[in-house]
């Protein structure tokens, strides 16, 4: 018997509308905590999250939530924003962990870094915690994986600099390392 090809992926900003579809965030919502309890395990005091519904419906709402989709089903999620004039940041990024390995990852990635492009900024950012302590197996996989697709270290400082409403749950000290990547507008095949 043989395997039938993956589906492929529908990636997409999610209209404001589905802020208000139930089932469709709980989905997001589930994928995204669930990502990230293996993602930071170690990292956090038992019983963090990373989103709430609240939270993502308002995310959504912001048109700052994109979903990959296959056979209708949402396989993974990340959040799109502007930092400032010249850089946009993704971050929350989820991948359905039974489909590793498809691409649904970089298919994210590559639509955050159009969708950057389109609204003419030059950089991209993303956000990585990293225990200070310890190696974490996710966060070193994470480090290569952006590495490699053209993201270099541009700053290490503490999560309590940016978030401090977030640093009285951490578990372990951690660094906040922020990656960036100049961003090329593509040129269509003339």
């Amino acid at each position: 018997m043989t395997a039938s090809p993956p589906t492929a992926l529908s990636v997409g900003v999610e209209p404001a509308a589905s802020a208000d579809d139930a089932a469709l965030v709980s989905a997001v919502v589930q994928l995204v905590n669930e990502v990230y309890e293996v993602a930071e395990a170690g990292l956090w005091v038992t019983g963090a999250r990373r989103t709430s519904r609240n939270e993502l419906a308002e995310l959504i709402r912001e048109g700052q939530i994109v979903t990959a989709r296959s056979d209708d089903r949402i396989v993974g999620a990340v959040r799109v924003q502007h930092l400032d004039g010249e850089t946009a940041e993704f971050g929350m990024l989820a991948a359905d962990p039974a489909r590793r390995g498809l691409g649904i990852g970089r298919a994210l990635v590559a639509f955050a870094e159009a969708w950057a492009i389109e609204r003419g900024f030059v950089e991209m950012q993303l956000e990585v915690l990293v225990p200070v302590a310890w190696r974490h197996p996710s966060k070193e996989f994470l480090r290569a994986w952006y590495t490699r697709i053209g993201y270099r270290e541009a700053r290490t400082g503490h999560l309590a600099e940016l978030y401090p409403e977030l640093a009285p749950m951490l578990a372990t000290e951690c660094d906040l390392v922020v990656y960036r990547k100049a961003l090329t507008p593509q040129h269509p095949e003339s």
